[in-house]
């Protein structure tokens, strides 16, 4: 219980626990001249405290003064007896106002420091300044330090970086509010999370795996949960992929700034299915909060019950955490939304859209690049390695590929304009080509039967024979006949 509560409810039982003892006496008031015996009948009782319980006795006195209290108060006789707020209260004049300053040049320089911290190094500063004046207790700085939300703020990010200084300037000069989408698949959030426990993998090693999962914001679903060894793009299109099948296409997407999310084929997937990736700001993730909680329930009960497996491995980890997720999260009343996940979805009104096929998404989430075809061979180069390219695009220069990168076997050329395949590319084959086998090619543009043979002049040409002609000048040149040599005399 906050301190600021204990104190209100401790004002609040010693008003009642006084109105209790004079209550009676303005109830019933005594008559003329026995109001001072029942004063001493008073103080000769035995009482419980109000805040210890232990048994205590009141002088007669304190009785009359907490009398008179509530008595002229007319509206509000326990508010009367109330203790009365301190006048230096909130003042705190134990600490000088050279202290203060110094107390709060020291957190702006070290707001990750406890107040214990702050207290013990203040203290060397009192005892080398004697301008700064007494110490104070450990009390008085952290009632003061509390009171003016100086309170232990941790680092978002590591030290001396610009974005995380950034970060928590922003955290601590915005102020944050918890946000809900009206519609079921409005918005999804996305995130991986590094579990507590290790795996077995099929080499003989141990390592901690990581759980990507998808929550829809509305409901608070789980769309999709799955572990994987790394955070990889091509393991989050995985896990993506499967949670669309699952639910339907999401308006929007919610993930943090990791390489996985801003990989060339998640962003550019996401855009052809026409679902708006938002990603939080660098170091906060308490944009993403809903999937941070889930985070605490994942390890709190999934990875709890796991714990005592000892040779634990990834499809074990999976096939556990489909069961517990669809079993008992989807079907646990959510404490925030008062309803279980999986029927909040049902009942909420969709906005979400068909999910394609497992082939148009896998063609969905690639990305597009553009390459100089080789007029030589004609091919081009992805990823270090060389592709042909169709004899019918030869005349292409610039072809713009589709391709995965962790899927070269699947490879397309792309109309960029259209935005649609045309074939499918595949590796160049030396060993096959070398059979010099080799198909006729048909020209791009055929020669129609109406245009001129070949042989006749060009029309540029002969338009300037007949300009020249028609200057009426000679030939500029000396005609010379060179078919008629002379035969050389045989003497």
């Amino acid at each position: 219980m906050p301190k600021e509560q204990s104190v209100s409810q401790s004002h609040e039982r010693w008003a009642y626990f006084r109105f209790s003892v004079v209550g009676p006496l303005l109830a019933a008031p005594p008559g003329t001249g026995e109001l001072s015996g029942e004063f001493k009948t008073l103080s000769q009782k035995t009482w419980r405290h109000p805040i210890t319980d232990k048994a205590v006795m009141f002088g007669i006195s304190t009785i009359e003064r907490w009398y008179y209290q509530a008595l002229n108060e007319k509206q509000d006789p326990v508010r009367a007896l109330k203790r009365k707020r301190r006048r230096d209260a909130d003042m705190y004049p134990s600490l000088s106002s050279p202290l203060r300053e110094a107390i709060l040049a020291q957190y702006r320089q070290h707001s990750s420091w406890t107040c214990r911290l702050h207290t013990d190094n203040l203290a060397v500063q009192v005892a080398h300044d004697p301008a700064l004046g007494p110490m104070p207790s450990y009390s008085s700085v952290l009632r003061y330090m509390k009171t003016h939300g100086l309170f232990k703020q941790p680092r978002r990010g590591p030290a001396g970086s610009p974005g995380a200084a950034k970060a928590e300037e922003r955290f601590y000069s915005r102020e944050i509010r918890s946000y809900e989408s009206e519609y079921v698949n409005a918005l999804w959030h996305l995130d991986f999370h590094h579990g507590s426990l290790r795996v077995l993998t099929a080499l003989g090693r141990w390592v901690h795996p990581l759980v990507l999962c998808v929550l829809d914001d509305y409901s608070r679903l789980c769309c999709h949960i799955q572990w994987y060894l790394s955070e990889t793009a091509e393991n989050l299109v995985h896990g993506l992929s499967q949670a669309m099948q699952k639910r339907g296409l999401p308006r929007a997407l919610m993930s943090d700034n990791g390489s996985a999310m801003i990989a060339a084929e998640t962003t550019e997937g996401l855009q052809r299915l026409g679902t708006l990736h938002e990603r939080t700001l660098a170091y906060s993730p308490y944009q993403n909060g809903k999937q941070e909680s889930f985070w605490g329930r994942l390890e709190g009960r999934l990875m709890a019950m796991l714990e005592g497996e000892r040779d634990l491995t990834l499809a074990r980890c999976n096939e556990a955490t489909l069961a517990w997720s669809e079993m008992e999260y989807n079907r646990t009343v959510h404490s925030e939304t008062g309803a279980k996940p999986i029927d909040r979805f049902i009942a909420g009104k969709d906005v979400g859209r068909p999910c394609p096929s497992s082939q148009e998404l896998r063609l969905a989430f690639t990305t597009a690049v553009t390459r100089s075809q080789r007029r030589s061979d004609g091919t081009l180069s992805l990823a270090g390695q060389r592709f042909e390219v169709p004899s019918r695009y030869h005349h292409f220069s610039r072809i713009t590929a589709r391709f995965a990168s962790w899927d070269l076997s699947q490879v397309y050329l792309c109309d960029p304009h259209a935005d649609k395949m045309l074939c499918r590319l595949y590796p160049l084959d030396k060993s096959k080509n070398a059979d010099a086998v080799r198909r006729q090619t048909d020209p791009v543009c055929k020669l129609s039967p109406d245009e001129p043979a070949a042989g006749d002049s060009a029309p540029l040409l002969r338009q300037l024979i007949e300009r020249y002609a028609a200057t009426g000048l000679p030939p500029a040149y000396l005609p010379k006949d060179d078919t008629t040599q002379k035969q050389e005399d045989p003497q």
